[in-house]
């Protein structure tokens, strides 16, 4: 899939899995249902043990299938160049990384930083960033991304935190491209109840393209 190709298919799916687990294992229990749910972004964090290796069988696994394959929590550019070596078709980071972001076009794939403030957006568009993870979300709330498209326009941002299907709607009302979602949908993963996890997802992937009608 080529680089515009996944910007366009993450931001028409609207939603964005940010999968964190324990053990490998229950990551590809967590995956699974998530997409049964419909959501075709997963974001493998770096947080989860053994997530290179995550992301090379699922890449491989789901090659014909319309699921898109991320690395998530990518602190610099030796791990987002291992991640995308194994597969994944773009990098998120929970800040600004020059490296990773030099090395992301090198390879042309998508570099989702995450940004907190104009001035850092701002870098972050100057470095070729197509979507702006706003993060931590809760630290803000919703009207911050009509805050950010006030000056900045031109960017596509992406809340990660914070987002639930209480306010989903808020977040696509204030502009958000698609919304980064992890412990709100997983959550179900931690009693075993992977069938919630599943149902979630749907919710949220309903929730969005309700919001977005309604527009």
């Amino acid at each position: 899939m080529k680089k515009y190709e996944t910007i366009q298919t993450l931001i028409d799916s609207g939603v964005v899995a940010v999968i964190r687990a324990n053990s490998k294992e229950e990551g590809k229990k967590i995956i699974e249902a998530i997409k049964a749910g419909g959501i075709k972004a997963l974001e493998i964090t770096m947080t989860v043990p053994g997530a290179v290796d995550i992301i090379k069988e699922l890449t491989a696994e789901y090659a014909n299938e319309d699921v898109v394959i991320g690395a998530g929590t990518v602190l610099d550019a030796e791990t987002a160049r291992a991640c995308i070596l194994a597969g994944a078709k773009y990098v998120v980071s929970p800040c600004f990384d020059e490296a990773s972001a030099k090395l992301c076009n090198r390879y042309a794939i998508p570099y989702f930083p995450g940004v907190m403030t104009p001035k850092e957006a701002v870098i972050a568009l100057e470095y070729g960033a197509e979507i702006l993870k706003v993060f931590p979300g809760n630290a803000f709330g919703p009207s911050i991304i009509s805050a950010f498209r006030g000056p900045l326009p031109q960017g596509n941002f992406m809340p990660t935190g914070g987002v639930s299907l209480s306010n989903v709607h808020e977040w696509i009302k204030n502009g958000a491209v698609a919304v980064g979602i992890g412990g709100e949908l997983t959550k179900g993963a931690k009693t075993g109840d992977f069938a919630a996890v599943t149902a979630t997802a749907k919710a949220f992937v309903d929730a969005v393209k309700e919001a977005r009608a309604q527009k």
